[in-house]
């Protein structure tokens, strides 16, 4: 089950992490900032395989751990802007740019 949103521990050794409630960067968890998983408050990538749990449990998610996770995630968006003195005119104008041509540079990636 979830419970509330978190960030989780950060492993410094980065080792993979599947499932469980404890590491941020994991895959495939529940309330951590992660990928795959549920209940988490952001998306965060460590550069490991990524463990998908089902569509019917993320539909699963309570609504007020959905909404404490979108806030969350909202207020370390804003934080991370503010960190790169950024505004948020500034992010949407970048991701505009960025989203035209996010193909092509995968492709030359």
């Amino acid at each position: 089950d979830v419970s509330s949103p978190k960030h989780g521990k950060v492993d410094p050794d980065n080792m993979p992490h599947v499932g469980g409630n404890t590491w941020a960067g994991g895959t495939g968890g529940r309330d951590t900032a992660g990928l795959g998983g549920k209940g988490g408050p952001y998306r965060l990538d460590a550069g490991h395989r990524v463990y998908q749990i089902s569509q019917a449990e993320k539909d699963a998610v309570p609504e007020e751990v959905k909404r404490a996770a979108r806030e969350m995630g909202e207020k370390a968006f804003k934080q991370r802007l503010k960190e790169i003195q950024m505004s948020e005119y500034d992010a949407s104008t970048y991701e505009r740019f960025s989203g035209a041509v996010r193909h092509q540079v995968q492709s030359l990636r």
